[in-house]
C-alpha cells in the first residue's frame, strides 16, 4: 500500500524515448515507477501497479517490450527478448493483437515516449509537445 502512495505521488513523467536497457530500469522494483513497451511505444503504468508491479499478475512486463507476450498471450520468460524484438516473425492475427493491446494501453495510460532500436537516435520533445499530448488523452 505504501507503493501505491509512491507511485501515485510521482510527478508526470516528461516525454522521452528509451532503449531496452533504460526500460528496465523502470520495473517497479528499482524504481517505483512501472513502465512497459507495446508496439514500440513507451507507456507509464504505474497506476496499475497492483496488475504491473513486482507481486502482479503481468509483472514479468515491468520494465520491459510486452509486444510479444501480448500478442501470443504467454506470460512467461520465453516471451521477453533482451534484445530488440522487431516482431517480423509474428503472423497477422497476433500483430493486430499487438495493436488492439496498443490502443487499450494509449486509453488508459500515459504515453511518455518510442522504445528506440539498435542505434537509432531519441527524439527532442519540446514541453509543448509533452503538454499538448498529456491534454488531448485526459
Amino acid at each position: 500500500a505504501a507503493r501505491q502512495g509512491e507511485a501515485a505521488a510521482l510527478p508526470r513523467m516528461k516525454r522521452r524515448d528509451f532503449s531496452l536497457e533504460q526500460l528496465r530500469e523502470f520495473d517497479g522494483a528499482r524504481n517505483p515507477r512501472i513502465l512497459l513497451a507495446v508496439n514500440g511505444k513507451v507507456f507509464d503504468v504505474t497506476k496499475g501497479s497492483k496488475f504491473y508491479g513486482p507481486e502482479g499478475p503481468y509483472g514479468i512486463f515491468a520494465g520491459r517490450d510486452a509486444s510479444r507476450g501480448l500478442a501470443t498471450f504467454c506470460l512467461d520468460k520465453d516471451a521477453l527478448r533482451d534484445e530488440y524484438d522487431d516482431l517480423s516473425d509474428l503472423n497477422a492475427v497476433q500483430m493486430e493483437s499487438v495493436r488492439e493491446w496498443e490502443m487499450q494501453f494509449k486509453e488508459k495510460y500515459d504515453y511518455v515516449g518510442r522504445l528506440l532500436k539498435p542505434g537509432e537516435e531519441p527524439s527532442e520533445y519540446t514541453d509543448e509537445e509533452d503538454t499538448k499530448d498529456h491534454t488531448k488523452q485526459e
